[in-house]
């Protein structure tokens, strides 16, 4: 990767931390892994929800009272290198097995990172030691050292009265809902954070918050009061990646400005530095969006960063330049 973009921001040491799960988390850090390939961004740490309570992640966490592995495991394969070494490992992290037995539907990569929890009994340590055996260009540490279950309360499922609340319990149950979701909390409200996570949260320079499920993915780290007061008090630049359009059962009729209102709702002190959204996918939201952006101090940036196939999904080498764009501006 190279351009001049990327050539302006040579020599430029910067740490950075991004935060929340499945396949968003996964595009934002292989754009920052580009990064840290072809620039000097010295320290990446990605810190990843662990409320997962469904598939392969749901089962291993049943079984056996850990944190959900699976979104630990992408954000693991997306720091995997480009090389022959970095490639086949990130394939392994993500093997499915198939057939009819036991293992139907588990990943090999969670079936690693389970087995190191037991053999070590430290999560953090543990995904250290999987993130240096597949060479992975950062490290990755869970939300919080301890299972938590996503409660959202949302609007239309109550027959008679579709603006009354009803709880919803369950990442899974909440990130498939057919009502519209007002706010999130977690079970137990005040889990313990990583220290690893508070630490790289204070010492750097940018902090990434999406793209991804916006309420199971995205928000639930300004659940965690450790967390988010971090988030608050930490001298790096926020930027707010903004999704390419709604998402069924989480985000049902979202526009651009309604993401980024429903985020600040459950953290209204967050100081965002850039708000970050792809300039073929805003339409009709363009100005309710400078609205919003403008109202909370930030800078809005347009770019394009989607793959451009009609899928709403981010393009890693786009948005890698995008990223740095941003941090030389």
């Amino acid at each position: 990767m190279s351009g001049p973009i990327l050539d302006d921001w040579k020599d430029r040491a910067q740490a950075v931390v991004a935060f929340g799960g499945g396949h968003g988390l996964h595009a934002s850090l292989s754009a920052l892994r580009l990064l840290v390939d072809d620039l000097t961004v010295d320290e990446l740490t990605a810190i990843v929800t662990v409320a997962d309570n469904g598939g392969s992640s749901g089962r291993l966490r049943r079984e056996f009272d850990v944190l959900p592995p699976g979104d630990l495991r992408m954000a693991l394969a997306a720091l995997c290198g480009s090389d022959d070494w970095g490639t086949t490992w990130a394939e392994v992290l993500q093997h499915r097995f198939a057939g009819d037995g036991e293992m139907k539907g588990h990943n090999l990569g969670n079936l690693l990172i389970v087995g190191l929890w037991e053999l070590l009994g430290d999560h953090v340590a543990a995904l250290d030691w999987v993130a240096r055996l597949l060479g992975a260009k950062g490290r990755v540490l869970p939300m919080a050292l301890t299972p938590m279950d996503i409660t959202a309360h949302v609007r239309g499922l109550a027959p008679g009265d579709p603006n009354e609340l009803v709880p919803v319990h369950g990442q899974v149950e909440v990130a498939t809902t057919d009502g519209v979701i007002d706010s999130i909390a977690l079970v137990p409200e005040d889990p313990p954070a990583a220290p690893a996570a508070l630490e790289a949260i204070a010492g750097a320079d940018w902090a990434f918050l999406g793209p991804g499920s916006w309420f199971t993915s995205v928000i639930p780290h300004l659940r965690v009061p450790a967390l988010r007061d971090a988030l608050l008090a930490t001298p790096a630049r926020v930027v707010i990646v903004l999704n390419l359009a709604e998402q069924a059962g989480e985000t049902p009729g979202f526009g651009p400005a309604d993401h980024l209102a429903v985020l600040l709702e459950h953290a209204p002190a967050l100081k965002v530095d850039t708000v970050l959204a792809d300039e073929s996918s805003v339409g009709d939201g363009l100005a309710d969006l400078r609205e919003a952006v403008d109202a909370c101090g930030a800078r809005l940036v347009l770019d394009d960063v989607s793959v451009g196939d009609g899928t709403p999904r981010h393009d890693p080498i786009k948005l890698a330049r995008a990223y740095a764009a941003i941090m030389t501006g």
